[in-house]
């Protein structure tokens, strides 16, 4: 029987912020046993990949579990991609997640990877052995000109040499499983992982959905608008909302779940003892 890949994505602490919060993260998603753990990555600063590569150290060291790096495009050069690439195969990383990343007011790109295909395929070409995945947009990237055209630049990525997708958050499963199928149609066959990121903050909601181009459908819209003001019952209704989504995408048979723990492990936790019984196998921590 198929059984889905479950994976989280957890993020380095502020540069203000104590170095321990990670260790309170990880600790606090202990026992969930995911398929892998993806760590976010700045701007391409020597802190930046310094912390993505030290974490995901101690993902695979001290928790077992497989580390996928992030890799932003926007603001490197080749230099740069070489030393963090050198820096994760020391920390013992053997897959990235090549993205564009955001852009940053008031700071120039570099101009030698303009696009995430182009990153692609320069790990792909430096580092054969490493394994690549890739970002996808269920709703189709803000900046794309149809959907179609973002397929077609989706499979892009896919040639170059990504072997894993991992969509942007979404809140409503029609318009991921309609992606899926022109994504199938386009001959991309890779796994392609859905991203779901609970409700926990009215702003937070707002903000991601925005950079992502994702619609708020109006049963989110309702949920923000009863229980903005209270945060557990917020949290609460979002943790119901997101086991629901998963519980949906699973009986789809979809390849896979990735959860956007944004360091987060109560709630994370909560919504895994909601669905392990869903992923064959599996058993509630």
């Amino acid at each position: 029987m198929h059984r889905p890949i479950f994976s989280l994505e957890v993020f380095p602490p502020k540069r203000n912020a104590a170095v321990g919060t990670i260790y309170d993260t990880l600790d606090g998603m202990e026992g969930l046993k995911p398929d892998f753990i993806s760590v976010t990555y700045g701007t391409g600063r020597q802190a930046d990949r310094t912390a993505t590569a030290r974490i995901c150290r101690t993902i695979l060291q001290e928790y077992g579990i497989p580390a996928v790096a992030h890799l932003t495009a926007q603001y490197a050069d080749r230099q740069v991609v070489d030393a963090a690439l050198d820096m994760f195969e020391r920390a013992g990383v053997t897959a990235v997640l090549p993205l564009r990343g955001d852009a940053i007011e008031g700071r120039r790109p570099a101009g030698v990877f303009k696009h995430a295909s182009d990153l692609i395929a320069y790990v792909h070409a430096a580092k054969p052995d490493m394994a690549i995945f890739a970002a996808c947009y269920p709703e189709t990237h803000p900046e794309a000109v149809s959907p179609e055209s973002d397929v077609r630049y989706l499979k892009a990525k896919v040639d170059a040499g990504a072997g894993h997708l991992i969509s942007q958050l979404f809140y409503d499963n029609a318009q991921f499983l309609t992606f899926l199928d022109h994504a199938r149609a386009a001959g991309i066959n890779v796994p392609i992982e859905a991203g779901i990121m609970p409700i926990t903050r009215v702003g937070q909601v707002r903000r991601m959905s925005d950079t992502c181009g994702s619609r708020i459908p109006p049963a989110v819209e309702r949920i923000l608008d009863k229980w903005g003001n209270d945060a557990e019952a917020l949290r609460e209704a979002g943790i119901i909302y997101a086991s629901e989504q998963i519980a949906g995408l699973l009986a789809e048979g979809v390849d896979g779940i990735h959860l956007y723990s944004m360091n987060q492990p109560v709630v994370i936790r909560r919504i895994w003892r909601n669905i392990a019984p869903l992923f064959v196998g599996g058993a509630a921590a």
